[in-house]
């Protein structure tokens, strides 16, 4: 489907923004956000000020309503772009019934942790059903961008993960997503790699460009190509190889990293030729400890213009 959102005419235009712009430590750290900037709406409108694209993070724990969608529509400016996470239940992760819809939290019974499979067919059809809706309004205003799938690091290289990848796509016609696998099954070597780039091709899916801590039992190579021929993404998690192999009390403690500026020199210029090889070029910032991801977020972009 073609996106009503379009980069400007005047050359390259990146998006290139954080993942979440509500962070607990971004809002505790005040360096960030003004200080007239105390409600939600008054952030997300100074976020979208500075910034042309956001990953929304909340999506992956709870499906948002309606009417935080179209709020969200309605405080940014045109040619604002959301690339919306999918609900942790669809990426293969162990999800709380306590984090669902009341009517299917209490048809379902509080205090559950369920997978997909698990799940009984019409919860997982009305929970599709809920998510699509949340998307509208971002749609139908020109806002939307990618539908991320970032899958739980168990999802392993199997026909019953390619099969499941499927059906995802089967319940968002219309949309575009895009893959981010966590386990390293899917690029073990060049053989596989060519084949989970082919699958992703072969759906109309986006390929997840990774920029990650390496070293731990979770790492994935960072696998510079595109799959999709308006579209690209890279997502950048910081470095921090203590933190990502340890249990976490946070996603923030767990990306605690500032890349430095000759680390960013070094993926604008590696990102540059795909970037503007396709219309679409999405960058998110996934290093969400206080400010850092803000701070690279901007300097990154001013070197993938330069470069």
């Amino acid at each position: 489907m073609e996106h009503s959102f379009a980069p400007h005419s005047h050359g390259f235009n990146p998006l290139v923004g954080t993942a979440s712009w509500s962070d607990k430590t971004l809002l505790d750290c005040g360096k960030f956000y003004p200080p007239t900037a105390k409600t939600p709406e008054a952030r997300l409108r100074f976020y979208a000020s500075q910034f042309n694209l956001v990953e929304v993070d909340t999506s992956y724990y709870a499906i948002p309503t309606v009417t935080t969608a179209q709020h969200w529509a309605e405080r940014t400016p045109p040619g604002f772009v959301f690339n919306v996470k999918a609900f942790s239940l669809f990426t293969g992760q162990w999800t709380s019934t306590d984090v669902l819809p009341k009517d299917i939290k209490e048809a379902l019974g509080p205090g559950r942790r369920m997978v997909y499979k698990d799940m009984a067919a019409e919860f997982r059809e009305e929970l599709w059903k809920r998510f699509v809706a949340c998307l509208v309004p971002l749609q139908v205003n020109g806002k939307l961008g990618l539908v991320h799938f970032q899958f739980s690091p168990k999802v392993v290289r199997h026909p019953a993960a390619m099969a499941h990848i499927e059906h995802c796509v089967q319940h968002l016609p219309g949309h575009t997503l895009s893959i981010e696998f966590r386990h390293p099954s899917w690029w073990e070597n060049d053989a596989v790699t060519a084949d989970t780039l082919g699958l992703l091709k072969s759906l109309g899916l986006v390929h997840t460009i990774v920029d990650g801590p390496q070293g731990s039992p979770h790492s994935v190579p960072a696998i510079w190509e595109t799959t999709h021929p308006d579209h690209a993404l890279l997502r950048l998690h910081g470095r921090n190889e203590v933190a990502y192999g340890m249990p976490a009390k946070s996603a923030a403690e767990r990306f605690d990293y500032a890349y430095t500026s000759v680390e960013l020199q070094a993926l604008a210029h590696r990102y540059s030729p795909i970037a503007r090889s396709v219309r679409y070029t999405h960058t998110v910032f996934n290093n969400c400890m206080e400010d850092k991801s803000q701070l690279n977020a901007r300097e990154f972009l001013a070197e993938l213009k330069a470069s």
